[in-house]
């Protein structure tokens, strides 16, 4: 059907007695006709042979050919046939041989003589192919076990015996396997005798002598298994440009048609004159709503193979409903992918292309395989269920053209008229049940202006601009491998050129949702604080809680690309890359969230001295750019959880007569606790410190003291994010609002902070020692600073115990 698709009218069902008569054996037969694809193709190569029945050597040789042959080259296939059928191919070898030389072939014409060499089937053989007689199989087997003949006494029938047929094979590649197989088996038998009772014992596999317990360490670095091709380089699944002339896939009609889309060579040559023979990928967002990580999966893929192959990637904006579309979406779009780290080729948008979009449906029209429809949207899901054809189906070609025409110059009602693809209504793909092509909206578009007021629907619009901007990948996930067959049967019924389509797996992340009408809701309800908010796994609000573009695409990576679906990753996952980055740029300070005061009773009043803390635990103590000043005086605070009355041996903060260290500073022994009006209410600790450093304390605490006598710490507002639902999977649940966590945030306003801090600016990051990491948020004044957790030290979600 039409350039570049392949089409075949398959012969009717199968009966069991036409496969039995070609000599294929019952259970072959039956799960033959279980498989519709192979029932398909059998019936169609038993076509193409014109005969009904034959001689079982050649009935499995056919069937191969069905099931095997590449589809690429089915121009071809009447050809092996005839061959297979003259006998010429006789065996299995020889049929590996013709369909690997017909796959790189292709629709391009066949030189026969290279075929029939890649096959055996010499000029100068006889005609019924190359025949290797037994006398030669014996004489060759004789040859190769006397070269093995050592290794065969040693390890008698452990011998491999396939290696010993791939010796035999390797010097007649037509010979018979089976009779190969048989002579090897009877020769040992005879070498050897009967087989013994060691004979029988299966040979146990020598176990790795393990390394010195000294050396264990240094071994098992040595020792490890080297990262796979596909983990140093997660882009060399896909192919090169130059190969994308394989049929991409087949479309089954119900009416028993196949297409079989693939480039021909004509428009596969005119595509890679265009591009260069580059590598061409676009990343498609629609522009409705905030992108979220699952758009940074996609942007990985996109955008890092165009780079891995030193090609381009468009940044195109899916802009085909009208309302929906903001500039302000568009906006944050361009700038995330920025930040992300990619630089688009260019930036276009689908309405760029309306005017090639509109011309191509009327060429549709002309065709027969598009028409006006004028049934309601409940009439079509009617039809598609009950798989009957629209009364309009079969409207006359000039009429289709005329009402289509009226839809342009905005003189039919919206909703009163639709173009529609004429596909396959009784297709069991309900994405080939005649698509929407265009609807009438009579709303102006952000991009296009009021020019038009018919739109294409995503289904018509998304492959044709594929095509035409040369996209090489049309990499998409795999919800949309249903509609592959839309996809391709589009591209081909207009002869355009069709780029290679590959699906994915949807990044699904546990304790949140990725629905853009789910997080719409959130946002629009004021469940959250806006699409920026750092509870919400959006891109913005990943960033907005001191996420990096490295850490999410150093998750991305990690995770791969693969076509699994249905996988939950837990964000546990996403938190040991953030950490795993932060731990090495993000300084570390002190802030204590919810203090409690301790007055050091032996420091004299008024004196106050300057410490060093470490900004990095492996600071050498003589280089002063990696210490911050921390001021030690009479009043001190600590947290309120790192004080306890009674104390135990797994305890290890302060209490009653207890002594701790307080970090880079000495160690001090609480003397007296000060309570307010109830005997849980304490205000205030006396503690003594030891200038000396004599105690050795297993406990260390975090703390932060009064720059001055009298004068309050530095203080900050901190933000405490929890995950955002309780339920790993919330999106499966029909309350998915109810399973909201009401307690994925804490705001602690007055928490006290060392006075380094205050020269923080937004992008700034730390490690707040026994907190957690934390990021400079976008509502800091130059009076207050804010700071966002943006993950703890370890996963302590679930958990008792301080925050």
């Amino acid at each position: 059907m039409g350039t570049g698709g392949d089409g075949e009218k398959s012969a009717p069902a199968l009966p069991l007695e036409a496969l039995l008569a070609l000599g294929l054996d019952q259970r072959t037969a039956e799960n033959a006709l279980v498989n519709s694809k192979v029932t398909a193709n059998l019936a169609a190569v038993i076509a193409e042979a014109g005969i009904k029945e034959c001689d079982k050597s050649v009935g499995n040789l056919l069937y191969a050919v069905a099931t095997k042959y590449p589809t690429n080259a089915l121009v071809h296939r009447p050809v092996l046939i005839k061959y297979v059928l003259s006998t010429k191919i006789k065996n299995p070898a020889q049929l590996d041989g013709a369909l690997s030389f017909l796959s790189n072939t292709g629709p391009d014409s066949l030189d026969v003589k290279k075929f029939e060499e890649a096959c055996g089937v010499g000029h100068n053989a006889v005609p019924a192919g190359v025949v290797v007689s037994i006398e030669e199989i014996k004489s060759t087997v004789t040859d190769v076990l006397e070269e093995n003949m050592e290794a065969i006494k040693e390890q008698r029938y452990h011998i491999n015996v396939g290696t010993l047929c791939g010796q035999v094979r390797k010097r007649h590649p037509w010979g018979d396997a089976k009779a190969i197989k048989e002579e090897i088996d009877n020769r040992l038998a005879e070498i050897l005798g009967p087989k013994t009772e060691a004979d029988n014992i299966k040979p146990v596999k020598k176990k790795k002598e393990k390394p010195a317990k000294v050396e264990e360490k240094k071994d098992a670095v040595a020792t490890s298994a080297p990262p796979s091709e596909e983990e140093l380089n997660p882009y060399t699944i896909f192919p090169q440009p130059e190969e994308n002339f394989k049929v991409h896939t087949e479309i089954f009609f119900s009416s028993g048609n196949i297409w079989r889309a693939h480039n021909t060579k004509e428009i596969l040559e005119k595509h890679l004159k265009a591009t260069g023979g580059k590598v061409m990928t676009r990343f498609p967002p629609e522009p409705n709503g905030y992108l979220h990580i699952g758009h940074a999966k996609a942007m990985f893929i996109d955008f890092g193979l165009a780079k891995e192959r030193n090609g381009h990637c468009y940044l195109r904006f899916d802009d085909t409903n009208p309302e929906a579309e903001k500039k302000e979406y568009i906006d944050h779009i361009q700038e995330i992918v920025h930040w992300m780290g990619w630089e688009p080729y260019k930036v276009t948008y689908t309405s760029d292309y309306f005017q090639a979009l509109y011309e191509h449906a009327i060429e549709l029209i002309r065709k027969g395989l598009a028409y006006v429809d004028h049934q309601t949207a409940e009439e079509i899901k009617e039809y598609r269920d009950k798989k009957m054809n629209s009364p309009w189906r079969d409207r006359p070609i000039e009429e289709s053209l005329k009402l289509f025409e009226d839809m342009r110059r905005g003189l039919i009602a919206e909703g009163a008229a639709t173009l529609r693809m004429k596909q396959d209504m009784q297709n069991e793909n309900k994405n080939m049940s005649d698509l929407i092509a265009y609807r009438i909206k009579f709303t102006p578009h952000p991009h296009a202006g009021d020019k038009w007021c018919i739109y294409p629907s995503y289904d018509y619009a998304h492959c044709m601009v594929d095509s035409l901007e040369n996209i090489t990948h049309s990499l998409c996930t795999l919800e949309f491998d249903i509609r592959r067959p839309s996809y391709y049967w589009l591209l081909v019924a207009l002869g355009l050129y069709q780029p290679y389509v590959w699906e994915y797996s949807r990044l699904n992340i546990s304790n949140t949702v990725m629905s853009k009408r789910k997080l719409n809701r959130l946002v629009t309800e004021k469940w959250v604080d806006g699409w920026d908010d750092p509870r919400l796994l959006t891109l913005a609000g990943l960033r907005r809680r001191g996420v990096s573009s490295t850490a999410i695409n150093s998750f991305i990576r990690g995770i791969g690309i693969t076509r699994s679906d249905n996988s939950l990753i837990r964000v546990d996952r996403l938190e040991y890359h953030i950490r795993e980055e932060l731990n090495k740029t993000a300084p570390r300070t002190m802030v204590v969230l919810r203090p409690l005061k301790v007055v050091i009773t032996n420091l004299e009043e008024g004196k106050v001295l300057d410490l060093d803390g470490k900004m990095w635990p492996d600071a050498s103590d003589t280089d002063a750019s990696s210490h911050y000043k921390v001021p030690f005086s009479r009043t001190v605070y600590i947290e309120k959880t790192d004080f306890r009355l009674k104390d135990s041996k797994d305890y290890y903060g302060l209490a009653p007569g207890k002594s701790v260290m307080l970090r880079y500073a000495f160690p001090i022994k609480c003397t007296d606790v000060i309570y307010g009006d109830s005997p849980d209410d304490i205000v205030e600790i006396r503690a003594e410190y030891d200038p000396l450093k004599t105690s050795k304390l297993k406990g260390v605490l975090h703390w932060v003291a009064e720059p001055t006598p009298g004068v309050e710490p530095l203080k900050v507002e901190v933000r405490l994010f929890e995950k955002l639902f309780m339920s790993e999977n919330p999106a499966e649940l029909e309350d998915w609002l109810g399973d909201l966590n009401p307690n994925s945030k804490e705001v602690i306003k007055d928490a006290y902070a060392v006075p380094s801090l205050a020269t923080a600016v937004l992008g700034d990051k730390f490690q707040f020692e026994r907190l957690g990491y934390f990021a400079v948020d976008t509502d800091s004044t130059p009076e207050k600073l804010v700071f966002n957790r943006t993950v703890t030290l370890r996963d302590s979600f679930g958990k008792s115990g301080p925050k």
